[in-house]
């Protein structure tokens, strides 16, 4: 029996989609390149393993750019996930630098809230996005200039007006989102064309995928970030990585 597909991830490679995704690919290819160039060893690219993230990891690493890829292993992401990272790493001939978080931070997180409080409000949930992504995100940018990031304008109202090139005052560094302009049917049109591999959690309407107990799958013509912590108002669906400046 064959497996079964979305058909929101297999648009239809017509010639005009095949040249928009040529012309963006070549774009991102220079942009990337040109920061390597600038930032050197001060530039990283923090791969969440998202449908755009395999498309930035074959962009970075199938033009063989000297640019560090580094994940948030925040020790709850699906198995799925994991059998993506082994994919990649075995696809490219290398080894991602993963950063967890914190064991005593997030110990005492539980036994002050408990394994699942992130569902009891938002306050609570950003908590946990803090010790689980934010803290280990520190740890990977210090001492960078500038970060790498799959995030495109179309996938959220938090996203919206997202340039290619910001400061984020946050972490006071340089943000760079190569995909800003991307649509979802021109990523997944790279991907099919590159044949490269993809989480299989999208064939089953996952879009965004994140960690296991915040993820569930949407229904066709859902917003593509309705599966993200749907128990909150879409205004306030953010981790706190990508706070829009």
């Amino acid at each position: 029996m064959n497996a079964p597909r979305n058909p929101a991830i297999h648009p239809e490679l017509t010639d005009a989609l095949r040249a928009a995704v040529a012309g963006k690919a070549a774009a991102a290819r220079t942009l990337l390149a040109d920061a390597a160039a600038e930032f050197g060893d001060a530039l990283a690219f923090a791969n969440s393993l998202g449908a755009e993230d395999v498309a930035l990891t074959e962009l970075i690493l199938g033009a063989q750019l000297p640019i560090e890829i580094f994940l948030l292993d925040t020790g709850r992401l699906p198995d799925e996930t994991y059998a993506l990272l082994a994919e990649l790493e075995a696809r490219y001939r290398t080894r991602f630098k993963l950063y967890f978080p914190d064991a005593a931070a997030v110990e005492g997180y539980v036994a002050a809230h408990g394994i699942d409080a992130f569902r009891d409000s938002v306050p609570l949930r950003r908590a946990c996005c803090r010790v689980r992504k934010l803290e280990p995100l520190a740890r990977a940018l210090a001492g960078k200039q500038a970060w790498i990031t799959g995030l495109r304008a179309a996938q959220s109202p938090t996203r919206a007006g997202l340039a290619t090139r910001e400061w984020d005052a946050g972490n006071g560094l340089v943000k760079l989102n190569p995909l800003a302009d991307w649509s979802e049917a021109e990523v997944w049109a790279y991907i099919h064309l590159r044949e490269l591999p993809y989480n299989a959690l999208h064939e089953r309407f996952y879009p965004s995928i994140g960690c296991a107990p915040c993820t569930r799958a949407i229904s066709l013509g859902e917003d593509v970030r309705a599966g993200r912590w749907w128990w909150e108002n879409p205004d306030s669906k953010e981790c706190g990585l990508h706070k829009h400046q």
